[in-house]
């Protein structure tokens, strides 16, 4: 492990993640399921250790991949990933977040995007892809939003034992989410180079309040699990996605929406505590 994450200018670090990633997919199977065996409880507190070393050591390894694992660790592993995504690069200092009358927004850190090495967009097909980048660029009427519930549902004829038994495409929304965010930021800083600029009645905006509304409840929750994933260290896709959440939540008129919203805003204030207790 060492000897691939010291590689000269991180070569080594692809191939690393490949074999992590090849871990996680092997004990999901025994995660979702709920019930371990000794070895496999062994392999697991052996996976929590390594993850604690590269925490420690490689932060930035976790920073940079950490849409891919985040891909593969289920929902239910929480610890897992609330490891990956309190990693932050080690030249970063933290604000202090009980600072009085800190701003969120006056903050260097939230105009600069991170490194993502993943490949986001793998798990968006070619015609799919073509249509949001369509609707992001003219905002003309696209029926993938009306039929968005039936291009995001899991094949039937194909039994995923990574997908935890879901009905939907997970790999997909989390696609979905992270290359619509990028986009929008990137319109958003087209207008004006301030990451305060409004998100309302934006291209990007208008695909995510669809997801929220058009989905039922197991596939908002895998929409909002997406959006809690970009939830880390200060940077524009924290700052644009905590906004999202927000206006999510100010714009429904549902109750039960509202209530699944406010699940992962507090979930999102657990990661920062996480940063902060580790700052």
């Amino acid at each position: 492990m060492p000897k691939l994450l010291l590689a000269e200018n991180g070569k080594g670090w692809a191939s690393f993640q490949k074999l992590l990633v090849s871990l996680f997919r092997f004990l999901i199977p025994f995660l979702v399921g709920g019930e371990m065996r000794d070895t496999t409880r062994a392999l697991y507190k052996g996976t929590l250790r390594v993850l604690l070393v590269l925490l420690h050591d490689f932060p930035e390894f976790l920073c940079d991949y950490h849409f891919s694992f985040c891909d593969v660790i289920p929902h239910s592993c929480i610890q897992l990933r609330n490891l990956i995504l309190s990693a932050f690069p080690r030249n970063m200092r933290l604000p202090d977040p009980f600072t009085p009358n800190l701003k969120v927004d006056l903050l260097a850190e939230i105009h600069q995007p991170p490194r993502v090495l993943s490949d986001y967009t793998t798990g968006l097909t070619v015609s799919f892809k073509r249509d949001i980048d369509n609707y992001l660029r003219t905002r003309e009427q696209a029926p993938f939003l009306d039929n968005i519930r039936e291009i995001l549902a899991a094949d039937p004829n194909v039994q995923d034992i990574y997908s935890g038994g879901s009905k939907y495409n997970v790999p997909m929304i989390n696609a979905l989410v992270l290359y619509v965010g990028i986009n929008g930021i990137a319109q958003l800083h087209a207008k004006t180079p301030q990451s305060s600029s409004p998100i309302a009645h934006t291209p990007s905006m208008d695909i995510y309040q669809q997801l929220l509304n058009e989905l039922d409840s197991e596939g908002r929750y895998l929409f909002l699990s997406a959006i809690a994933n970009q939830l880390r260290y200060p940077n524009s896709h924290t700052h644009y996605f905590s906004r999202v959440l927000l206006y999510l939540f100010y714009e429904t008129t549902q109750e039960s929406i509202k209530e699944q919203v406010t699940r992962y805003i507090c979930i999102s204030l657990a990661h920062f505590d996480m940063l902060s207790w580790r700052n």
